[in-house]
């Protein structure tokens, strides 16, 4: 017998809304069961959500979860999920060391703008 979970008890073991589930199947990214309003979640549903939150985590977007699946459901399959998966890996890396630079220099120029600011203050005879 197949085993189902229900919408509370997902949003119970993961943390999340119900409107954030049914926004998942909004997007087409899980297809739980439907007995009139209820929805069943299956195993594999349970697993989607599992990696769609995953991804959400590591800064991927909705279309990026998206392609992902995608790829897993159709030629070339797991293979292809993986390659993928790695390359956008690769990318998200990259994005996050060009942030992290970024806000590096920006931290270093605030810190030299404040020590101008101090030095100005001396200049003028105020005291901080």
């Amino acid at each position: 017998m197949t085993k189902f979970f229900s919408i509370t008890e997902l949003t119970r073991e993961f943390g999340v809304s119900t409107r954030t589930l049914r926004f998942y199947e909004d997007e087409g990214l899980i297809h739980p069961e439907r007995r009139g309003r209820t929805r069943l979640y299956r195993a594999a549903d349970r697993r989607l959500i599992q990696e769609i939150l995953r991804g959400r985590r590591i800064g991927f977007t909705i279309a990026e979860i998206r392609e992902v699946i995608h790829v897993y459901k159709e030629p070339p399959g797991e293979i292809g999920q993986l390659k993928l998966l790695m390359k956008r890996i690769d990318e998200k890396r990259e994005e996050l060391r060009q942030k992290r630079k970024d806000i590096d220099e920006t931290l270093t120029e605030l810190d030299n703008v404040e020590e101008a600011c101090l030095t100005r203050l001396v200049e003028i005879g105020v005291g901080t």
